[in-house]
């Protein structure tokens, strides 16, 4: 990920296709060493694309990945989501009834006061 920063500091910088050695210094400057390999993968794959047309096809898959929030309406999902909302609130009164006994065991005082 680092040297995808690098990769487009660089481009924000006017350079349009940034060599290892531009990367290698950008991340030189903020104390990072860089692994040529990993360095000369990622110009491999970068070098004479757009920025612009990365970052689109980067949002485009984006756009297919799973966030959680689509979740299908009724079924034995929604059921158990419902039943188990009620069990999690006798919990929370059950929490509560013993927190008030606890509190009481003190009988107001702290162990600070």
């Amino acid at each position: 990920m680092r040297y995808v920063a690098a990769y487009l500091l660089a481009t924000l910088g006017n350079n349009k296709n940034p060599s290892a050695k531009d990367i290698k210094g950008i991340l030189d400057s903020v104390g990072i060493e860089s692994d040529m390999e990993r360095l000369n993968k990622v110009i491999s794959e970068l070098s004479g694309k757009s920025v612009d047309e990365i970052i689109q096809a980067g949002k485009s898959k984006l756009a297919t990945v799973p966030t959680g929030g689509a979740v299908a309406a009724g079924g034995a999902p929604a059921a158990a989501a419902a039943g188990g909302d009620a069990k999690a609130e006798e919990k929370k009164e059950e929490k509560k009834a013993e927190s008030e006994e606890e509190s009481d065991d003190d009988m107001g005082f702290g162990l600070f006061d």
